[in-house]
């Protein structure tokens, strides 16, 4: 089986999830997300949060329900070890690719 591709925008939300620390949930990955800088909708962050489940990163759970919810309760992600290996994997071959290269913004 070949290495599990993921791209920036599921770095992202792994990483948003990483930094809640099993509070992850849809809205709050976005909130994290935006808190960053990053801009996207509930329905990116659901569906990147799905392709995840599926590619086995992350496990989810059930939060308690709650009546502002309609009684349905949130499902929180948890950032499984595969994952967390993905993701140093892709911080080394960013870090060697920039390395030598002036930082954003610098003038050649």
């Amino acid at each position: 089986m070949g290495r599990t591709k993921l791209g920036e925008f599921e770095q992202l939300v792994l990483l948003a999830c990483l930094r809640l620390e099993g509070r992850a949930y849809t809205v709050a990955v976005l909130e994290e997300l935006e808190a960053a800088g990053r801009t996207a909708s509930h329905a990116a962050v659901y569906i990147a949060l799905q392709r995840l489940e599926e590619k086995g990163l992350v496990e989810v759970r059930r939060g308690d329900s709650r009546t502002e919810r309609g009684g349905r309760p949130k499902r929180l992600y948890t950032v499984l070890p595969e994952a967390k290996k993905l993701l140093a994997d892709y911080r080394q071959t960013y870090l060697s690719m920039w390395d030598g290269l002036e930082p954003a913004g610098g003038a050649r």
